[in-house]
Formats: C-alpha cells, sequence, structure tokens
C-alpha cells in the first residue's frame, strides 16, 4: 500500500459545483478532501457527474470524463464559452410548463451554447438530480417541483468556468482513463451503484453499472496500486462493495439519503470510502 502524502492548502475553491447529481458526495467531501495532496502531479477523475470533489480542490491539472456525453459537452461549453452559456440559460423562466417545454426540445436542434444551457436547466429542475433517458436517447425526467433551488448565477457558472481551465475533458469508458494515469497522480472513484443483488438506491437503473463493471474496477484498482498510482474510490456499503474494498484501506462514513426522491423517505445509509493509501490525520 502507499503511504499517504501530506496535505497542503491548495488554490482557491468551490463549495458548489453548477450541477445537481444522484448520489453526489457533497456530504462527504471534507473527509475526501484529506486524501488530496497538492504534490500529485493530475487529479483524474473517471466518473465526472457534477465533479464536486475536483470543484472543491480546484486542481492545477486535471482529467474529467464520463460515459455521459451530454455531461462532458456541457462542461466543454462552460470552459470555453461561459458567457454566452449564461445568457442562454437566463432565457428560460423557472416553471413546469418551462421544464416540460425545454424537456421535449431536440438537443440537435440547438446551438452547443444553448444545447449546455439546456442540460444545466433541466438538470436544476428535474426529479432528484437524475439523468435519464429513453430508448431514444431523449431525456425523460420528470419536473422536480419547487424545491430544486435556483438556476446557477452568471458568478458560479464564471467560477466554474475557470476551474475547468484546468481539466482535459473526455467522454468514454472509465477504462480509457484510467489508462492515462501515472505514478504521481491522483484518482479519484465514484461508479455508479450496481443493482445486480439488490435496489441500493432506487434511482439508479440496472443498465447503469453492472457487476462486470464492479469487477472491471476492482481490476483497475489492483493495476493503479501495482502502477503506485494514490486512488480512492467511494461506494456504497453493499455486497458488490465488498469486492471493491477488499485488500485496501477502508473508511466508512454514514450519509442521509435520498432513497424514493421525497423528503419522507431520507434515511440514514453508509458510505465505503476505498483506498490504496491512508488520508492525513
Amino acid at each position: 500500500m502507499i503511504a499517504a502524502p501530506q496535505t497542503t492548502p491548495s488554490s482557491p475553491t468551490l463549495d458548489h459545483t453548477f450541477l445537481r447529481w444522484a448520489g453526489s458526495k457533497r456530504q462527504i467531501l471534507p473527509i475526501l478532501c484529506t486524501y488530496w495532496d497538492t504534490k500529485h502531479q493530475r487529479y483524474i477523475e473517471p466518473f465526472a457527474g457534477s465533479a464536486s470533489l475536483f470543484f472543491k480542490l480546484r486542481p492545477h491539472e486535471a482529467v474529467l470524463s464520463d460515459l455521459n456525453n451530454e455531461l462532458i459537452q456541457t462542461f466543454r461549453q462552460l470552459k470555453y464559452h461561459p458567457e454566452e452559456v449564461s445568457i442562454a440559460l437566463r432565457k428560460f423562466k423557472k416553471g413546469r410548463q418551462e421544464y416540460l417545454k425545454l424537456r421535449a426540445l431536440s438537443e440537435k436542434d440547438l446551438l452547443p451554447t444553448e444545447r449546455a444551457a439546456r442540460f444545466i436547466y433541466l438538470n436544476r429542475f428535474c426529479f432528484n438530480g437524475l439523468y435519464r433517458t429513453n430508448l431514444s436517447g431523449a431525456f425523460n425526467v420528470p419536473y422536480g417541483g419547487t424545491r430544486s433551488g435556483e438556476i446557477p448565477s452568471e458568478q458560479l457558472l464564471t467560477a466554474c468556468s475557470s476551474a475547468l481551465k484546468a481539466a482535459k475533458l473526455l467522454h468514454g469508458d472509465f477504462e480509457n482513463t484510467l489508462n492515462l494515469a501515472g505514478k504521481d497522480d491522483f484518482v479519484y472513484m465514484d461508479p455508479p451503484f450496481s443493482v445486480e443483488s439488490r435496489r441500493v438506491f432506487k434511482e439508479y437503473n440496472r443498465a447503469v453499472f453492472s457487476l462486470d463493471d464492479v469487477k472491471r474496477l476492482r481490476r483497475w484498482m489492483e493495476v493503479l496500486d501495482e502502477r503506485k498510482t494514490s486512488f480512492v474510490v467511494s461506494y456504497a456499503e453493499c455486497p458488490e462493495g465488498k469486492i471493491l474494498k477488499d485488500g485496501f484501506a477502508v473508511q466508512k462514513v454514514s450519509v442521509r439519503r435520498n432513497i424514493a426522491g421525497f423528503a419522507a423517505s431520507r434515511s440514514q445509509s453508509t458510505e465505503l470510502i476505498i483506498s490504496n493509501f491512508k488520508p492525513t490525520p
């Protein structure tokens, strides 16, 4: 196992990302941050999602990737054209009718910056921060109601754009991204939860991340350890999680999860933080 490096202050951080995301690790960011050291050459995240840890740490060099191409294209547009994305986003009104109208639009009929603004809007006001499409590839998540917050501010989008300037953005399978990792890199992996043996979260579809994917990820954890690449994996405590944690350092943390998408259904669950080194106390 790799010894933990000493943690030192990083560049100015962002406490909020501009996206909501099912399974977000915002609750445990203070713990995840203890694994990071600015001496690492690069921050690599192959399951980017809302990239909340990336925005919190503001590393000087990063690779963010995801299988969700709409997400990566939104990151790219915000990285290079934050003002245009913000202007397009401001044209949308908050409310169910606007949400349904935008959801019905085809992204193919929009300019790239408008497409990114639509993605941000739908993400903000959809049910529980989900991303789900039908068989035709059309976004089909229901409206989330009035408690989804506000449209991200121009200031937040500008700050996120500045952070993304340090990131190489890739679309594809996690193996392609992990193959880039070297000895001095830091890899953070927050994969969707496999639901082969039981429903860990109802918002995840079985097709999202299979048991075979979990096993592929486990093999890559062993490869990274052999390369002496520092890595951290966050995963639910469940049978699939045991596949990932065996032989590595594990920290258990309690989190509140919105199991069914309603406040009355919030409950405590256990999250595993798996690594090949121990964090700085």
